[in-house]
């Protein structure tokens, strides 16, 4: 039988978003995955970026109920083309990512990231890392002949892998060398941390590197259900879990990730979680870039602090942000790096640390976030909050709208973008002038992002990869962004219908 990829993600309801394909776990069926993944690999075949031969191909997950299931279908796709399957284990995202990298073979990673644990996703890494957009589009071209006999019916395999499905450490154990053996051991000596573990895939890697560097790590309500934390949009008990642990623990700061532990949350000794687009830029600083990608999202600061000879804005998604890296480090830049609003932070050069150099990794990661914003207060002799108060007075604040139908986030960027830029700006004003004033411009790099005479901006933009309608906003007070936010997000709820 002959599947097509763009006719089954049609078919399926499981669909390409950053990165690689989600859906509903219950969609994500043996049949779909293992097809996806053949997708995947024959493609890398076509553009010869892959030979078959006992190539190894790692697969690794996060603990959502459904992941090691696909992961067994990701493998068995991979061993009946002929290749070998690495168990990688339930990792971090970049630590997959970055044995690929290292060993130059293709990286899966089952995860749905933020979303519910309802839902799931397969995100693919090349042997340089993750698939970009001209990737996508060619795995979506590709066309698998499937042996229908491997099928108990159209969603299940008759069989299971017929090979052991051994679990191999050694992705795990290189993501935790990988600072380990930069860092200095005692680094961060007399640091108190907590590590909220929730679900987070990462939880007991985050203990392991910071205990390694000689911090006191405390760790924090770990969970046995899987937990839908989202950085960008964080849930109000988190934000009570955080203060009341800084209120009773003494933290120096408090750390975490999101479900398959790519996008960081830091919080500072008083317990109150930063932005992650505000946590980049100090990562950024500590690292000495020369060069930083960040979406058209991210807070403003990045540009107003000075610290950077270059800021590249881009489209959200971490394949805009490693495209423009790459432009940015054939341009010349030495230390290229790039960051989302999310947190997640990539890194397009070696960076030269403590006589060690810090291998690239162009892939969202929080570890290193984590790191470098308490090591850069330490260095300065700041309370992380003190480090934050360093930066140009611009908040962010974002929130989201589940179940938003496409077609209705569609028709309201549409409303902003008639083609005539004053009737556009007019309309603006119309919809959020009592707010903020009167429209200044409008930038549709992605979404639609509105700036006022206020200098406050109101941001909309559809999630790429679930039925979602975010707001971003910035304004120049911390409480003024929420309410802004809040109120943004009321007048999104009253055009839903």
């Amino acid at each position: 039988m002959e599947v097509n990829i763009q006719d089954l993600m049609t078919r399926s309801g499981v669909k390409f978003g950053t990165s690689g394909a989600r859906g509903l776990a219950d969609d994500m069926t043996d049949f779909v995955c293992y097809v996806y993944t053949r997708g995947f690999l024959q493609y890398l075949e076509s553009v010869g970026e892959l030979d078959t031969g006992g190539t190894e191909v790692a697969v690794a997950g996060d603990l959502r109920p459904s992941t090691e299931r696909i992961m067994q279908a990701a493998a068995r796709a991979a061993s009946d083309m002929g290749y070998t399957p690495v168990n990688c284990g339930m990792i971090p995202s970049p630590a997959v990512a970055l044995y690929g990298i290292v060993n130059r073979i293709p990286a899966i990673m089952v995860t749905g990231s933020h979303i519910p644990a309802d839902r799931n996703g397969i995100k693919f890494n090349k042997a340089a890392g993750e698939i970009l957009k001209a990737d996508e589009a060619g795995i979506r071209r590709q066309s698998i002949n499937v042996d229908e006999a491997i099928f108990e019916d159209a969603k299940s395999f008759s069989s299971p892998l017929d090979e052991k499905w051994i679990l191999s450490n050694a992705a795990s154990e290189m993501y935790i060398r990988r600072y380990l053996d930069v860092f200095p051991s005692k680094c961060l000596e007399g640091k108190r941390i907590g590590v909220y573990q929730h679900s987070a895939v990462g939880r007991d890697i985050m203990l392991e590197i910071v205990r390694g560097l000689g911090a006191e790590a405390v760790a924090l309500d770990r969970s046995d259900t899987f937990i839908p934390v989202d950085t960008e949009a964080i849930r109000p008990e988190d934000v009570e879990l955080a203060a009341k642990w800084a209120a009773e623990g003494s933290y120096d700061a408090i750390i975490s990730t999101d479900g398959d532990s790519d996008r960081p949350l830091v919080a500072d000794e008083k317990g109150r979680w930063i932005r992650g687009d505000v946590a980049g830029i100090q990562c950024a600083r500590y690292l000495g870039a020369d060069s930083v990608s960040t979406p058209v999202s991210c807070n403003s600061a990045v540009e107003k602090s000075g610290y950077f000879h270059s800021v590249r804005r881009t489209r959200i998604g971490s394949p805009f942000v490693i495209a423009s890296m790459i432009e940015a480090s054939e341009g010349g830049a030495e230390v290229v790096v790039g960051y989302e609003a999310n947190g997640g932070f990539l890194i397009n050069s070696d960076i030269s640390l403590f006589g060690n150099t810090l291998r690239a990794l162009p892939t969202r990661d929080a570890v290193i976030v984590h790191l470098s914003t308490i090591l850069l207060a330490s260095q300065q002799g700041k309370k992380l909050s003190e480090l934050i108060d360093d930066l140009p007075r611009r908040y962010t604040a974002s929130d989201r709208l589940k179940d938003f139908p496409q077609e209705k986030s569609k028709a309201i960027l549409e409303l902003f973008d008639s083609g005539d830029a004053e009737k556009d700006k007019a309309k603006a004003d119309e919809v959020f002038g009592a707010l903020s004033g009167s429209c200044r411009s409008i930038d549709r790099t992605d979404g639609v992002r509105m700036t006022f005479d206020s200098d406050e901006v109101v941001h909309l933009r559809p999630s790429g990869n679930a039925p979602e309608f975010r707001c971003y906003n910035e304004a120049a007070a911390s409480d003024r962004a929420g309410e802004l936010n809040a109120a943004c997000m009321k007048i999104l709820a009253s055009m839903k219908s």
